[in-house]
């Protein structure tokens, strides 16, 4: 690894991430989260109205950007046909990652 992907690697980023396809009623949310907490990631994920996911963390690039590719699949049970990344700043604002139900 070099030197500058050390330093990017320990910058604190901020993903949010709508994930689309069959991804409710089949573990996504708690998949997503046991996954967030072995990256050491904060934030949130909740179902959607419109059966989608929505994930919001944070936390060190790698960490973030493993979630990332992570949610392209989700668990054996799902069909991810979509997810929309969107890269951010991290603001700082959590301390855990939790599920959230509205």
């Amino acid at each position: 690894m070099k030197s500058e992907d050390c330093v990017m690697d320990q910058e604190l980023i901020r993903l949010e991430a709508n994930v689309v396809g069959a991804v409710q009623g089949v573990g996504f949310r708690m998949h997503t989260l046991q996954h967030a907490a072995q990256l050491g990631v904060t934030g949130w994920v909740r179902n959607e109205p419109d059966d989608s996911v929505s994930v919001v963390a944070e936390g060190r690039h790698s960490a973030v950007e493993t979630l990332d590719s992570w949610l392209h699949q989700g668990p054996s049970a799902a069909e991810v046909v979509k997810v929309e990344s969107f890269w951010k700043l991290a603001s700082g604002e959590f301390r855990t990652f939790e599920v959230r139900y509205s």
